[in-house]
């Protein structure tokens, strides 16, 4: 059985989900929306991540049950760098490349989530497929949240 390889990737993708929600969640700071919203979407798949952990025992993975954090020291000084140098773009366009890129990552973690529903269905295995049942529909409320501030922001952004 190849689900505790699945479950191995899904973990990696929710964690760098979660860790990109808490990044624009920091860089946006000054957009309130942007910033509880991120953190609260976050929040989702840091308990995604845990919860693939746990389930992976079953499927011989040692998962690390803890979601990787915010930015580290060395990341938060390599931007605030980038920034006196005068290499940050535009607010504006940062928030989109931001929005564009969580609207990416959460389409691919929502199709590994239904792949693994459709393995987990063809191979009877309730636990799995109750996993996905209430992880995928969250997943997709992140990725319809990004493309709704995506299409949000475009017109104002991109024509001023």
């Amino acid at each position: 059985m190849k689900f505790g390889l699945v479950l191995e990737e899904m973990h990696r993708s929710e964690n760098d989900l979660a860790h990109h929600l808490l990044v624009i969640s920091e860089r946006h700071k000054v957009d309130h929306e942007i910033y509880h919203l991120a953190r609260d979407l976050a929040r989702w798949s840091q308990q995604h991540v845990r919860d693939i952990a746990d389930i992976a025992k079953n499927y011989g993975q040692d998962l690390d049950p803890e979601p990787r954090g915010e930015a580290g020291l060395m990341e938060t000084i390599r931007e605030k760098g980038s920034e006196m140098m005068g290499r940050r773009p535009e607010t504006g366009m940062l928030l989109l490349r931001d929005l564009r890129e969580l609207y990416l990552k959460a389409c691919g973690v929502s199709a590994d989530w239904e792949l693994l529903a459709q393995a987990a269905q063809g191979m009877k295995d309730k636990n799995l497929l109750a996993l996905a049942e209430k992880c995928h529909p969250q997943t997709i409320r992140q990725m319809k949240w990004a493309n709704g501030k995506l299409k949000e922001s475009a017109t104002q952004i991109l024509v001023s």
